[in-house]
């Protein structure tokens, strides 16, 4: 298999469990047999999948190595939009990952989910007097469903009741949501600025 450096330093090379493969390898070991060996029917004998032979720290080592490519706020600054990775602290996603969030179905009816729609509007309080605003939504979820609808919905009407013209045109298209370029919203339209050859 070819060697290939990345850019950042990092060998990102990790061969295929098949091309990691050798016959005779064996990545379990069986209990003793205690009961006696049945035959078994014949339509269920078969060659099976082609798995290749692996010991145990093979399969180990190679699903540690995946995992270690994975990037997020425990290696380092993630610089694009995803706010998520970059500001949330920790104890978040454990209060995210409580049953009573992860298995609510979006669909449920009102009144089987009155303990998911407090917290979502004591919520909205919070944000609201923290902020000193009258009202706060807690939809759209992100900030990329939030830059572009929204926002313009919200600036245009707001620059008008100052006397100031409308948004005419969205002048910075973020490079991480490329549909932003071709929606349409609040009277504006997409203009994307010039950008440096490497997409800077």
């Amino acid at each position: 298999m070819k060697e290939t450096i990345g850019t950042t330093g990092l060998i990102l090379n990790e061969p295929l469990l098949w091309e990691k493969g050798c016959n005779g390898r064996i990545g379990y070991s069986l209990p003793r047999q205690d009961v006696p060996s049945q035959p078994l029917n014949a339509e269920w004998v078969c060659d099976g999948p082609d798995f290749p032979d692996l010991s145990e720290v093979d399969v180990v080592r190679h699903y540690t190595r995946l995992s270690q490519w994975n990037y997020g706020v425990d290696s380092g600054m993630y610089p694009l939009g995803s706010c998520t990775m970059k500001y949330n602290p920790k104890t978040n996603e454990r209060q995210a990952a409580l049953p009573g969030f992860t298995g609510a179905h979006p669909l449920l009816p009102e009144d089987l989910c009155q303990g998911t729609l407090e917290l979502l509007y004591d919520l909205q309080q919070y944000l609201a007097e923290i902020t000193v605003m009258d009202a706060v939504s807690l939809q759209p979820a992100a900030g990329a469903q939030g830059e572009s609808l929204p926002g313009c919905s919200l600036s245009t009407p707001f620059t008008k009741a100052k006397g100031t013209p409308g948004l005419k045109s969205l002048c910075r298209i973020r490079p991480t949501v490329p549909t932003r370029q071709a929606l349409p919203c609040a009277g504006t339209e997409a203009s994307p600025s010039n950008r440096a050859p490497r997409g800077s």
